[in-house]
C-alpha cells in the first residue's frame, strides 16, 4: 500500500468551478477572487478579507503597511516555516525569536523579556492548525509598559499606538479560540492557500483584517489591494467593465495579487470546507488520537478543549525519549512500508541562513526537544480507515524496531 502525504482534494465541484473559469476567459485577478475574499469574510465573521499570491506575501504586505523596516525588530517563534522569518527580513527588519511550549506554539511568557522599543510587531505562529494564547498576547501588547515603550514611527503606527499583533494562522483556517475564528483575535491575521493546507488555491493567501474600529477597513483593504497589483489604481477587471484605460501607478508597490484561476479552486472547497472538509480532518485526528492515546510512548498533539479547537491541518506527533537519530530511523522504516510523513518544521536557528546571521539553537530548548521527535502523519479527506489502520500500524512497528532493537 502506497500513502501520500498530503494529496490536494479535487472533486468535480472544483473541476467544474476551474473549467467555468477557463470558459469565462477570465483568469487574472477578478470576479472569482473576489467572491473568494467574500467567502473566506463570512467563514471567519469579519467584513474585510484580502486575497494574495502566498501567505508570505500577506505577511511582508501587512508589515510594509505598518512601516515595518530597517533597525524595527519583529518578534516570531524559533519554531515556524522559514516564511514567517523570511517576510520579516524581507522588510529590512530583524526577526526576534522566542522559544515555543509544550504545545509547539510560541511561549508567551517569553516574548515580555525579547520587547524593546525596536519591537513593531508581534507573529505568532498557530502550527499544526492549534491556536496560540491570543488573550495574553493581547494583554501584552495593551499592558502600559509595553505600551509606553512604543515608539512610533508612522502615521498609522501613531494611530495604532502599540505593537502590532499580526497572526501566522497558515494552518488554522477554521480553529476556534474561545469560540471565535482565530482571525478575530490579531489586527491582522494571514492564512494561507498553499497546496498542502487545509484549503487550497494551489498557490495563495488572504489577509484578514481586524483593526480596531478607528481604523477604516474599507480604506485599509483597498490600500491592500491596491499594493498587491504594483500600485496601479484600476486593475483589468476595473478598465474591462468600463472604468476607462487610464490608470495611475500612485505607490511603487508589488505583484503579489491572486489570480481567478486559482481562486476558482479556493471558492469550490471553501464552500464545502465546515460541512466536509474540515470536519473530515478532524475524523481522522480523532482516530489518531484513540489509537496513540494507548500508546505509553506518543506524546499526542493538543487537541480540543473549552478554550480552543483546532483546524486538524496536522497530527503531529512526538515519540517519548526518542533521539533525533531514532526519529529519523522510524521514518524510513515507514516511508519503506508505503506510508509518506513529514516532520514540521526544523527550528530556524537549524537553518544556514539564520545559523549564518548568529542565532543559535542552544537559545531554544523546548523548540529542539520537540523538532527531534516529531513525526507529521497524513492527515487529509478521502483517507480510509483501513488507510488509517494501516498508517498506525506501520508508526508503531517501526517504533518497536528502532527502539527495541
Amino acid at each position: 500500500m502506497t500513502i501520500p502525504f498530503s494529496p490536494p482534494y479535487i472533486d468535480e465541484d472544483i473541476k467544474r468551478e476551474v473549467l467555468s473559469t477557463l470558459e469565462s476567459g477570465w483568469i487574472t485577478s477578478g470576479p472569482k477572487v473576489l467572491e473568494l475574499e467574500r467567502l473566506v469574510a463570512a467563514q471567519v465573521g469579519l467584513t474585510h478579507v484580502a486575497c494574495c499570491n502566498s501567505a508570505t506575501s500577506g505577511l511582508m504586505l501587512l508589515l510594509h503597511w505598518f512601516g515595518v523596516t530597517r533597525g524595527d525588530e519583529v518578534i516570531i517563534p524559533a519554531y515556524t516555516y522559514a516564511a514567517t522569518a523570511l517576510a520579516v527580513m524581507h522588510v529590512g527588519a530583524t526577526p526576534v525569536m522566542v522559544d515555543s511550549g509544550a504545545d509547539f506554539n510560541i511561549d508567551v511568557s517569553k516574548i515580555r523579556h525579547k520587547i524593546t522599543s525596536k519591537t513593531k510587531a508581534i507573529i505568532p505562529v498557530d502550527i499544526a492548525g492549534w491556536p496560540v494564547d491570543y488573550a495574553e498576547l493581547n494583554e501584552l501588547i495593551n499592558e502600559v509598559e509595553v505600551k509606553q515603550l512604543f515608539s512610533a514611527r508612522t502615521e498609522v503606527q501613531k494611530a495604532l499606538g502599540r505593537i502590532l499583533l499580526l497572526s501566522d494562522a497558515a494552518h488554522s483556517l477554521g480553529a476556534l479560540y474561545q469560540d471565535k475564528s482565530v482571525a478575530r483575535w490579531a489586527d491582522f491575521t494571514v492564512f494561507s492557500f498553499h497546496a498542502v493546507k487545509n484549503v487550497t488555491t494551489a498557490e495563495g493567501g488572504a489577509m484578514c483584517i481586524n483593526l480596531p474600529t478607528s481604523f477604516d477597513h474599507q480604506f485599509v483593504y483597498r490600500t491592500l489591494k491596491l499594493w498587491s497589483l504594483n500600485g496601479q489604481t484600476k486593475d483589468a477587471l476595473a478598465k474591462t467593465n468600463g472604468a476607462g484605460w487610464k490608470y495611475d501607478i500612485v505607490f511603487p508597490g508589488f505583484k503579489m495579487n491572486m489570480p481567478d484561476i486559482c481562486a476558482a479552486i479556493g471558492v469550490a472547497q471553501i464552500r464545502k470546507y465546515a460541512t466536509y472538509l474540515l470536519p473530515e480532518r478532524k475524523t481522522i485526528f480523532d482516530a489518531y488520537l484513540r489509537y496513540f492515546g494507548t500508546k505509553s510512548w506518543a506524546q499526542l498533539p493538543p487537541a480540543d478543549t473549552q478554550l480552543k479547537k483546532t483546524s486538524a491541518h496536522l497530527f503531529a506527533l512526538r515519540i517519548k525519549n526518542c533521539t533525533e537519530t531514532q526519529r529519523d530511523e522510524i521514518i524510513n522504516l515507514v516511508t519503506e512500508a508505503g506510508v509518506s510523513v513529514n516532520v514540521h518544521f526544523q527550528p530556524l536557528p537549524l537553518l544556514t541562513v539564520f545559523k549564518n546571521a548568529g542565532y543559535s539553537i542552544n537559545d531554544y530548548p523546548i523548540a529542539r526537544s520537540s523538532y527531534a521527535s516529531e513525526i507529521s502523519l497524513p492527515i487529509y479527506p478521502g483517507l480510509t480507515n483501513h488507510q488509517i489502520a494501516f498508517i498506525c500500524d506501520a508508526i508503531e512497528g517501526a517504533y518497536r524496531q528502532v527502539i527495541n532493537g
